[in-house]
């Protein structure tokens, strides 16, 4: 018998089944994406946990008409599965392959891309009042996960949502949490009947007769918060001005399909609490879901991980410098937004509870609050990654740099992060944290040089960042102990032979391993700059009088990064240093080009944009040809 996933290349497919085969249909998914993922590597435990939403969703909304907002994006695999990818799925993430997030681009089925948390309400809501201006009575659902609902945005969203008589739904996946007692028969009959049209319509009918007694209405007002309050935890959500209605099973597609079916009559925003399991149906996956949040090629029967990469990465040089400077110093902090597995801090937040802070997916947040400790004499480690840095960008200016308070920041996923392509690649981080005053900016060459510039811009006196990328170096030898490199100061890697015609690489970071190579082939002095703010001037007045050539490299946008900073101090030099002679040198700078780049292997990445060896040796001899 044909296997009924076989059968569904796009939801009008899906909606012609009959509701009893539903079940089989998300137990023939789920075990479809533990095959496929276990090949590809992604996201499974949060994929694993919204099977049977999924299907509701598109079972009951007439997609790709009505559109589904997907929250972060981690959790859209049985979504792309269900609108014609599922073929794909074997190059999910991979060279010219399907992204592991949603792509406007991608299907039609995609409606908003994403890849950071907590931006569906605000765009549901942006195509619900469109839909409305058009006299559509198009239907938005913004699915938003339990997680992303501590951002602040979530929130700014729900209370303007609020305010509208937009028609949309907001259904938040509740799965940091077991099945409660509330969520079984009597709860999933509640959310049927407060999302009927009969309770809708007596309560507005209700309301307009109670509005002429104004103290009986501000009575059953309170009576109706307090019932529904004490057996749901919706009353938050009604105070913004939703229909709230749950919580109900998110496994059990029967309540999920006749609540939706409900909610889909009703006008004006609503609010359906879902609660489901991360991993549902894997049981290694069940029992660590954060362990198989993202996992690379694993074993599909037992979960266990196919062996690579056996060097130390940099987040684990950051996690194992942290746990030894907290040793040393007590005031030592460790502040993380919702990122501990993925930051790095596991070891930390085992060893000293006490001083490491989760504080959701609050990025904006984790800056202020890094900065009031910082106040009042705290030692705060930020760990957060490049592409989320971001969005606590004013907070860094206004709370951080502006006071010069001493707070650190490990920025990792610093560059091109490969298959999970351009939401997540720190592209940018040099070139906007470059142009803020009172901030010192360090990235490390190897894993050695990345704990030691922890160590340095840990006692700093001020702001100071440190960006390292993600996956492992060169394989250094970590010394143990911490040593303070002068600030500003750059490193000579490699002397050039040639008594003129001399070339100067200057490596930002990362790109130090590619540029000795390249300055092997072209016999050019080789410079390890280590700082990005301050640059090393005393030392590029030197080169700038006798090298023809200065080449900047780096794994950053070329437009206003490392490279920039460069090209201005050498201006600088040219116009102000009574010993500089040579005002011909010419320079070139490498680095990301002016767009944004896809998923890939991260070698082969580099290689496209000239920031392998080879490429750095053609850019150059292209020059002084």
């Amino acid at each position: 018998m044909t296997p009924l996933l076989d059968t569904i290349t796009t939801p009008s497919q899906l909606r012609l089944l009959d509701r009893k085969q539903l079940q089989q249909l998300a137990q023939e998914l789920r075990f479809f994406l533990i095959d496929s993922v276990s090949r590809t590597g992604g996201h499974l435990a949060s994929n694993l946990g919204v099977v049977e939403l999924t299907i509701a969703l598109h079972y009951v909304f007439n997609t790709p008409d009505d559109r589904l907002v997907w929250d972060v994006g981690h959790q859209t695999y049985p979504h792309k599965i269900l609108t014609g990818r599922r073929q794909h799925m074997e190059n999910l993430r991979k060279p010219q392959g399907i992204a592991g997030f949603p792509r406007r681009s991608e299907s039609e089925y995609d409606t908003f891309g994403t890849g950071h948390s907590s931006t569906s309400i605000s765009a549901a809501l942006g195509m619900a009042v469109a839909a409305k201006k058009a006299g559509l009575e198009r239907r938005a659902v913004a699915i938003i996960g339990d997680g992303a609902m501590t951002a602040g945005m979530a929130f700014e969203a729900l209370n303007n949502a609020g305010d509208m008589d937009a028609n949309m739904l907001v259904v938040l996946n509740d799965n940091d949490m077991s099945i409660s007692n509330n969520v079984g028969a009597l709860n999933n009959y509640l959310a049927k009947l407060l999302s009927s049209r009969f309770y809708g319509t007596v309560r507005t009918s209700g309301k307009k007769v109670l509005a002429a007694v104004p103290p009986v209405m501000e009575f059953a007002k309170r009576a109706e918060e307090h019932v529904k309050g004490m057996v749901m935890p919706g009353t938050l959500f009604e105070e913004f001005g939703f229909n709230y209605i749950g919580p109900i099973d998110g496994h059990d597609i029967d309540a999920l399909i006749d609540t939706l079916t409900n909610i889909k009559k009703l006008n004006g925003p609503q609010f359906l609490h879902i609660v489901t399991q991360k991993g549902k149906g894997f049981e290694p996956a069940e029992d660590n879901p954060n362990k198989f949040h993202g996992v690379g090629k694993f074993d599909p029967c037992n979960g266990d991980a196919i062996a690579g990469n056996s060097k130390k990465s940099y987040t684990q040089v950051f996690g194992d410098w942290l746990v030894d400077m907290a040793k040393l110093d007590e005031r030592l902090i460790g502040i993380t937004p919702a990122m501990c597995d993925g930051s790095g801090l596991n070891a930390f937040a085992e060893a000293f509870p006490d001083r490491y802070f989760d504080v959701g997916i609050a990025e904006q947040h984790a800056l202020t609050f890094a900065a009031g400790m910082a106040c009042d004499g705290l030692k705060p480690v930020v760990a957060i990654y490049s592409t989320f840095l971001q969005r606590a960008y004013d907070q860094l200016i206004h709370d951080i740099a502006l006071q010069n308070l001493p707070v650190l920041l490990a920025i990792d996923r610093a560059g091109l992060v490969g298959a999970d392509g351009p939401t997540h690649a720190g592209s940018f981080d040099l070139s906007y944290l470059r142009c803020i005053p009172n901030i010192v900016i360090m990235a490390p060459s190897d894993e050695n040089e990345c704990r030691q510039m922890l160590y340095t811009g840990y006692q700093y006196n001020g702001v100071a960042a440190v960006r390292y990328p993600r996956g492992s170096g060169t394989g250094a030898v970590i010394e143990t102990e911490m040593q303070i490199i002068p600030l500003g100061t750059a490193e000579i890697k490699r002397h050039s032979s040639q008594t003129q015609q001399k070339i100067a690489i200057l490596s930002f970071g990362s790109m130090l391993a590619a540029c000795l190579q390249a300055g092997n082939v072209l016999d050019a002095t080789v410079v390890n700059m280590r700082f990005v703010k301050p640059i090393d001037r005393a030392l590029l007045e030197k080169l700038i009088n006798d090298h023809i050539l200065i080449v900047t490299v780096e794994e950053n946008c070329v437009m206003g990064g490392a490279g920039s900073a460069v090209m201005e101090t050498l201006q600088n030099i040219q116009h102000t240093s009574p010993t500089t002679n040579n005002l011909s040198v010419q320079t070139l700078s490498l680095g990301l080009p002016d767009q944004f780049i896809e998923h890939g292997v991260h070698e082969t990445m580099l290689s496209e944009c000239g920031l392998d060896a080879e490429g750095i040796i053609a850019s150059i001899r292209k020059i002084i040809n």
